[in-house]
C-alpha cells in the first residue's frame, strides 16, 4: 500500500464516483480505477460496492476512511516539518476558524502573514468550534480559531482576543425599544440559535446556566448552522438571537438589526494548537502577528 493509493482512495471515497475523483486528482478513470483495484486486490477486501455508475463505500471501506485520512494527514505534516527546516515560514499553512472568528475578526492577521511571507500558501477551512477542534486534533488543521469551550482536552488553548456576545432583534420588535433585556426575560422571547457545536451557542448555553436556566427553557423556533443566515431570519421576523457583537455591528449598519443590551460576559477567541505536533514557522509566525497587534493595542 502506498500514500498515494490512499490519496485516490480518499477522494472517492469523499467523491463517491470515479469520474469526478479522477478529475479533482488530474488522472485518467482507468488510472483512478486500477489503483483501487489494486488496494482491493492486494489485501483482499472489497472497499466499494459498484452501484449502476456511481459507486459507495462498503461497511470496510467505511472503517478504513478514518485511518487513511489520519495517516495522510500525517504524512503532510511530515512533509510541512522538512519544509518548515529550511526556509523562512514557507510552505502550507491549514488554518481552521469557526464562523465568526473567520468571517469578523481573523483575516486582516492572514492578509500580514501573506505580506510578509508572500510564498506561504495559505489554506482557511471554515466550520463550527466543535469541527475546528476536531479537524486540528486528527491534524487535518495546522492550527484553528475557536470562540468556545472544546471538549478535546488534549489540545493547547491560547486566548488571542475577547468577544462580546450581544442580543440582536428586528426593528419592529417588542424589545426593539427596550434599553435592557434582562435573563429573566429570556423565556418570553423566541429564538432562533446556532447549531449544536457553535461557540455562540456553547456560551449562551453557559450564560444560561448561570443564571439558573438551560436552553430547554427557551422557546426555540429553529437553529440555522450560519450568522448571515439567522440574521436574514431576525431581520424579517418576530424573533431574537444571540451573536457576536463583530457580526451584530455589521447587521445593524444595515437599518434592520437592532442591538438590545442584555447582561452576557465577555468570551474568548482562542487559538488550538496539537502540543504533539510540530509548529510549523508559518503558524507560529501567524501567532506572533497576533501578539504584536495586541500589544499594539493595549499599549
Amino acid at each position: 500500500m502506498t500514500l498515494d493509493q490512499l490519496r485516490i482512495f480518499a477522494v472517492v471515497a469523499e467523491q463517491q464516483h470515479i469520474t469526478r475523483a479522477a478529475k479533482i486528482l488530474n488522472r485518467t478513470q482507468s488510472a483512478v480505477s486500477a489503483s483501487i483495484a489494486a488496494l482491493e486486490d492486494q489485501h483482499q477486501i472489497r472497499l466499494f460496492n459498484r452501484v449502476g455508475r456511481g459507486i459507495e463505500l462498503t461497511e470496510a471501506g467505511r472503517n478504513f476512511l478514518p485511518e487513511a485520512k489520519s495517516l495522510l494527514s500525517r504524512a503532510e505534516a511530515v512533509e510541512i516539518t522538512l519544509q518548515d527546516l529550511g526556509q523562512d515560514a514557507l510552505g502550507r499553512l491549514r488554518v481552521h476558524a469557526s464562523q465568526t472568528v473567520a468571517s469578523y475578526w481573523l483575516p486582516p492577521y492572514l492578509a500580514r502573514l501573506k505580506e510578509l511571507h508572500p510564498r506561504v500558501e495559505i489554506q482557511l477551512s471554515v466550520g463550527n468550534t466543535g469541527q475546528v477542534a476536531k479537524s486540528v486534533e486528527e491534524g487535518s488543521a495546522d492550527i484553528g480559531f475557536v470562540e468556545g469551550v472544546v471538549d478535546q482536552k488534549n489540545l493547547r488553548r491560547r486566548a488571542v482576543a475577547d468577544d462580546q456576545l450581544a442580543l440582536l432583534v428586528s426593528t419592529t420588535h417588542p424589545c426593539a425599544g427596550r434599553a435592557y433585556v434582562a435573563p429573566s426575560d429570556y423565556p418570553e422571547l423566541r429564538w432562533i440559535l446556532r447549531e449544536p457545536g457553535s461557540g455562540t451557542r456553547s456560551e449562551f448555553a453557559n450564560h444560561l446556566a448561570q443564571n439558573a436556566m438551560s436552553l430547554d427553557d427557551l422557546e426555540i423556533a429553529f437553529e440555522l448552522p450560519s450568522n448571515e443566515a439567522i440574521l436574514a431570519a431576525v431581520a424579517a421576523g418576530p424573533y431574537a438571537t444571540i451573536l457576536s457583537r463583530r457580526a451584530a455591528d455589521w447587521a445593524t449598519s444595515s437599518g434592520r438589526i437592532r442591538q438590545v443590551a442584555t447582561a452576557i460576559p465577555t468570551r474568548e477567541f482562542a487559538a488550538l494548537v496539537h502540543p504533539m505536533r510540530h509548529l510549523s514557522r508559518a503558524a507560529s509566525t501567524l501567532l506572533d502577528i497576533i501578539d504584536e497587534k495586541a500589544m499594539h493595542e493595549r499599549g
